[in-house]
Formats: C-alpha cells, structure tokens, sequence
C-alpha cells in the first residue's frame, strides 16, 4: 500500500482544525505536511484549502474543507487497492 500525502499551507483557514490529528489517527496512509506557502496565488486567505497528493481540495468551511478531503483520501486509498 502507497502513502498519502496531504499539504497544507501554513496560511490556509483550515487551520483553524487540528486536520494533522483527524486524518493520521484515522488513516495510517496519510502523511499531513504543514508548508510555508503552497503557491496557490492567495488562495489559502480566502478559502480552507489543501492538496491531497498534488490536487487542489477546497471549500467555504474549514470543516466542510476536512470533509472534501477525506473523500479525496478514500477515492486515492480505492486507486490504491
């Protein structure tokens, strides 16, 4: 089985969660790495934002954000199988 790699810009609203916590205690295969900048052009000052194995998940809320995020982790852990 392969890893999973989420990214989060340090500047991103979805850091208002705790996302480090949620995801790799609930799926061994992700590994959350925190960024300075992700290089998505302000994105991260205007939407909860974070790349799940180099594509971009965003949404208005930083929980609606979360949700995105482990749907995109179960379709890459399907792909994975």
């Amino acid at each position: 089985m392969g890893i999973i790699l989420v990214e989060i810009c340090e500047g991103s609203l979805i850091n208002t969660i705790d996302v480090e916590a949620e995801l790799e205690s609930r799926y061994p295969e992700v590994a959350v790495i925190s960024n300075e900048c992700l290089m998505a052009c302000g994105l991260c000052t205007y939407s909860p934002f974070a790349m799940v194995n180099g594509k971009r998940i965003f949404a208005k809320t930083p929980e609606a954000c979360l949700e995105k995020i482990k749907a995109a982790i179960e379709t890459e852990l399907k792909n994975l199988s």
